[in-house]
């Protein structure tokens, strides 16, 4: 059990206070203890089987003030992750948002239908139905029949409600807004899944992000015959501490299943038959579905969040098409969840000099619900409030991005330049990828998916034959990148398929002085810190739906949509694009033959020529919007 919690942690998708929470008591810190005995004097905890509309119950964790003098508002997290610990003799704090203990809440959390302790069918990402009918139901129905249930029967409530969670109980508080319970009225969906094929989690662009996919349904996709207090599955043991070695060995897609899974994990299999962006991938995108949304509304994502940065984004921006209530996007310089544990001052040898995660919690999430479900202070939240990293300092804006950016393209060009002006000349550069020796994503040993990729040091990639890299002059004035990032390439391939991956980098000056102290012995001297990054599997460069292969030899445009981005290039660094073709084990591997990549075998993966041209024909780009500072 402790063990799987750790996987779990690892992964980010419980905040870290979950597993604290947990450990022997002998092990906590002064704050754990404290508010421990806050929790055991102050609260009482009930446990009950919520009914839903077609019969299940779903299972749920209530703890009430003792104080009944006055009522209180309840703040609900629906999980797949376990309330636990079970018995309403466990008297262990709940998970809550960090400083609401002592604030007066009746807190709930709910085991979401179908895992550990509640009735019914799991099914992941479960699909919205529209117009329900009857005993129909979905993630909405449930909440909606939660908080009926809950604001009739637990005693001292105000009648107002407000649903947090972050990942997966990120995309609970997504369904939740969505024809929402008129006692709902404030949501915090933080880094919510939305879309498991365009962008979150386990697909970006339509590639296969494999050791977070693989290392997280190898535990969490095996089956729960019934309700249970037990988690039976320990993490998946790769034998190795290397898994570029690993996922190397293991070879085509197909071997997971086959060596490794072997038919315990239905949804992994699942995904192998569906390869393309059909029904299966477009009914369980909830954005599609966020609009009227009445609760107010405030996002929550980390700029480095390797997970659901793109379900932040897009869930904010879906919601203000059509929202009645206050609606706000916040932004940090966070790794998955960060904001809910630690001071998020740092990440690896990168600074951030401030105590960023301390900030969002007293100075924007506390007071977010305590106006929306108290009527406390006075809650006029700009529309995003987001930290510009580079300069390390929180913005509040009226918009995002800024109304003030300007959109400015930079062309690559000859010489691995990269300027405003475009070529005139045509040219290209070219390399081959091989799949048998492919771009390591991180200089790193690990098997999962680093958290500290996204920031890590591209060094050691530009040394490599088989990426191209681009950079500008040094800048003599802050350079202020704010807002979505678009790549237009054009390409060629001696193959039929190919990825094609885009970094934005900040080059560090020479002289950068190195971290004090500096245990690691990190040079920061030429640091090249990736800023944003992400991979476009070619062949679905005109449709997620009906992928195309390349004509070998012909030049083809691919357009890739990066995420946003607030970061300033200071005076002294430069910028630098890198493109290469494998980003590996971070991505699965391409054949660079067109074929259904889920059942490619060995002998499909072959060694290919690349091209990427610039000039008047092919002037491959990179369009941004930039603040004038």
């Amino acid at each position: 059990m402790k063990r799987f919690l750790l996987l779990i942690l690892l992964l980010g998708l419980l905040p870290a206070a979950s597993f604290a929470q947990m450990r022997p008591s002998a092990t906590i810190s002064d704050e754990e203890r404290l508010n421990r005995e806050f929790f055991l004097s102050h609260y009482t905890k009930y446990e009950f089987r919520i009914p839903m509309r077609d019969g299940k119950k779903l299972f749920t964790a209530v703890y009430a003030p003792k104080d009944i003098s006055k009522t209180y508002p309840m703040l609900l997290m629906r999980t797949p992750y376990s309330v636990g610990p079970y018995g309403v003799d466990q008297l262990t704090p709940p998970r809550v948002p960090a400083g609401f203990l002592k604030e007066g809440y009746i807190f709930v959390a709910q085991d979401v239908r179908g895992r550990w302790m509640s009735e019914g069918e799991f099914v992941n990402m479960r699909p919205y139905i529209v117009d329900k009918k009857g005993q129909q139901f979905d993630e909405t129905s449930d909440t909606y029949d939660t908080i009926d249930w809950l604001v009739k029967n637990v005693p001292n409530n105000n009648g107002k409600v407000g649903q947090w969670g972050i990942s997966y109980p990120g995309f609970y508080t997504v369904c939740g807004m969505i024809d929402a319970h008129p006692a709902l009225k404030a949501s915090s969906p933080q880094a919510p899944v939305t879309d498991w094929f365009v962008g979150d989690d386990f697909h970006h662009n339509g590639a296969l992000f494999l050791p977070h996919c693989f290392n997280f349904l190898s535990n969490f996709g095996k089956p729960r015959p019934e309700p249970t207090k037990k988690y039976g599955y320990l993490p998946f043991d790769h034998g190795t501490p290397d898994g570029y070695d690993f996922f190397l060995k293991m070879g085509p897609l197909y071997n997971a299943d086959a060596n490794y899974m072997k038919g315990q994990v239905a949804f992994w299999n699942e995904m192998m038959i569906h390869g393309t962006y059909d029904e299966f991938w477009k009914s369980r995108n909830i954005r599609q579905h966020t609009k009227n949304i009445k609760p107010a509304v405030m996002t929550v994502g980390g700029w480095y969040d390797a997970e659901n940065l793109f379900g932040a984004i897009h869930t904010f921006r879906q919601v203000e098409k059509t929202a009645t209530a206050p609606n706000t996007l916040v932004m940090g310089p966070w790794v998955h969840g960060g904001w809910s544990r630690g001071d998020g001052d740092s990440l690896g040898p990168v600074r951030f000099n401030a105590k960023t995660g301390v900030y969002f919690q007293e100075k924007v999430q506390l007071p977010f619900f305590e106006y929306h479900l108290k009527g406390k202070g006075d809650w006029k939240a700009p529309k995003a409030i987001v930290f510009e990293t580079g300069t390390n300092q929180w913005r509040n804006l009226d918009s995002w991005p800024p109304k003030e950016a300007k959109e400015t393209v930079l062309y690559l060009g000859e010489s691995a330049g990269l300027s405003t002006e475009k070529p005139v000349a045509a040219g290209f550069d070219e390399f081959v990828s091989d799949p048998a020796k492919p771009v390591p994503y991180i200089e790193k040993t690990s098997v999962g998916m680093e958290k500290e990729y996204m920031i890590a040091d591209q060094r050691f990639a530009s040394r490599r034959t088989d990426v191209l890299t681009y950079q500008t002059d040094v800048f003599d004035k802050d350079y202020v990148i704010a807002g979505p990032i678009e790549v237009k390439l054009f390409v060629s391939t001696t193959g039929s398929d190919a990825d094609w991956v885009v970094k934005i980098i900040d080059v560090y000056p020479e002289d950068y002085p190195d971290l004090d102290p500096n245990p690691r012995e990190i040079r920061m001297g030429g640091y090249q810190q990736l800023i944003r990054g992400d991979v476009f599997r070619g062949k679905f460069r005109n449709s997620y739906e009906k992928p195309e292969p390349f004509e070998p030899g012909k030049m083809s445009e691919v357009r890739i949509s990066l995420a946003d981005i607030y970061h300033s290039i200071r005076p002294g660094h430069r910028l630098m694009i890198q493109v290469q073709s494998s980003w590996f084990p971070l991505v699965d591997r391409n054949p660079q033959v067109f074929c259904d990549i889920y059942s490619a075998k060995e002998g499909d993966f072959k060694k290919q020529t690349h091209r990427v041209y610039h000039g008047a024909e092919g002037a491959s780009q990179i369009k941004m919007t930039v603040l004038p500072r």
